[in-house]
């Protein structure tokens, strides 16, 4: 499908877009919680389109707000997610392990949120340094003893901390290069950071998953663009980092954590799974546009299932709640026009969220003690990704007989007793 009059170059080529992956419509930031007293303000929505370069196959999104607007305060708090707070812990013991880290070493993350993963460094005695630029997101991470600079990470700021002396023997990001408007400057300043011999990884979610997993809701504003191996090597090979190695991890529907060198570090050879991983990609089809064409219509025929439904559940008399207020959850929502007439409120247990509105669908958002008190019969679990850890939190609720329900991959309801058991 061409690109409607108006489209954007991409970030990494410069290519004008002409390829749609996905087109959602109009959608508000997702992450832009609303307070009670804007209840009846007017919101912006923007278009929520998703295009794949011909040239070098990043997918991408427009930036219609900057990145300042969004991210300098934040609603997201890694540490309210347990399990991904031991992702963080088992990393952190493994790069030490690996490479070897120690007393002498340096560590810094890009995006270091509030300390979920660096705290776990600190207690390793091992140096680190976080860049997180929401100011409220960063005081959390300080008074856990976690060293922050309140500040966009890029070239200039990679430059700062140099002359700092904070360069880095292991520099990582964890989800955060989906949510750079300027990619090539990011990748400039990670090249900047590393010293000699130092090491870059790097996860993401990984697009060949979220195309075969119909994982649609991870495309969202805040996020600008969505990785496969081949488009991230030819970004990180133009700014002189050679991806060495590569990792599947299972967070979020599937992710990939590539792991480079400078160019020209001849001790880290390539390793025969990352080739491998390649090959798997280009027989997936990833370098060719019509393997993208029909993602399109497979989000349709999710957006369709859903609202049936509902539609019948609300019908048949039940209450309809929904567990978790994430990102990903409200670009499901607008997308598919789901409002209080259906979910009439969801619960979180970030207390920033809490008393607040989800953008565009103006669901209330509780304290997660609401569930007890109301007993709905379905419970729409907005964050699949953490699917078994929630079925779990809400195993008392197969004492009243709720459903469980999560719509991404599939539309699958988790039986009442299935919930009890993963307790």
């Amino acid at each position: 499908m061409s690109a409607p009059t108006g489209s954007f170059p991409c970030r990494f080529c410069g290519t004008d877009l002409r390829h749609t992956l996905v087109d959602l419509g109009m959608s508000p930031l997702c992450e832009s919680y609303v307070a009670e007293e804007n209840y009846s303000k007017m919101e912006p929505f923007y278009p929520l389109h998703a295009f794949v370069c011909h040239e070098c196959h990043l997918a991408q999104l427009d930036e219609f707000v900057p990145a300042e607007e969004i991210f300098t305060e934040y609603a997201y708090f890694s540490s309210y997610a347990d399990s991904w707070v031991e992702h963080a812990r088992r990393y952190c013991h493994d790069m030490k392990d690996r490479f070897e880290l120690g007393s002498d070493s340096q560590v810094v993350e890009v995006a270091s949120n509030d300390g979920y993963l660096l705290q776990h460094f600190v207690a390793l005695d091992i140096p680190c340094y976080g860049v997180e630029p929401a100011e409220n997101v960063a005081q959390v991470a300080i008074d856990k003893g976690v060293p922050t600079e309140v500040a966009f990470f890029g070239a200039e700021t990679a430059q700062k901390l140099v002359a700092q002396g904070r360069q880095a023997d292991l520099i990582l990001g964890k989800n955060v290069l989906a949510q750079v408007p300027d990619l090539n400057d990011f990748v400039a300043g990670l090249k900047i950071m590393m010293k000699p011999g130092a090491v870059m990884t790097i996860e993401f979610p990984h697009l060949l998953a979220t195309m075969e997993g119909n994982q649609f809701d991870q495309v969202y504003h805040e996020h600008y663009c969505y990785f496969s191996l081949i488009a991230a090597e030819r970004v990180f090979a133009h700014h002189g980092i050679r991806l060495f190695d590569i990792e599947e991890v299972s967070t979020h529907g599937g992710s990939l954590r590539i792991i480079g060198r400078h160019e020209e570090d001849d001790t880290k050879p390539v390793t025969d799974r990352l080739v491998a991983f390649r090959n798997r990609e280009l027989a997936a089809g990833l370098d060719r546009m019509e393997t993208y064409a029909s993602f399109d219509e497979q989000v349709r025929e999710t957006k369709r299932k859903a609202l049936e439904y509902l539609i019948a559940a609300a019908r048949a008399g039940k209450q309809i709640a929904a567990y978790g207020a994430p990102g990903k959850g409200n670009t499901f929502l607008n997308y598919c026009g789901i409002k209080t007439d259906l979910i009439s409120y969801t619960v979180d247990r970030n207390p920033y969220k809490q008393g607040r509105y989800l953008p565009g669908s103006r669901i209330p958002i509780h304290h997660p003690d609401r569930i007890a008190e109301t007993k709905p019969d379905v419970i729409v679990i907005l964050p699949w990704n953490f699917r078994d850890e929630i079925a779990e939190q809400l195993a008392y609720t197969a004492e009243w007989g709720a459903e469980l329900v999560v719509f991404v991959p599939e539309a699958t309801v988790l039986a009442p007793q299935e919930a009890r058991a993963r307790a």
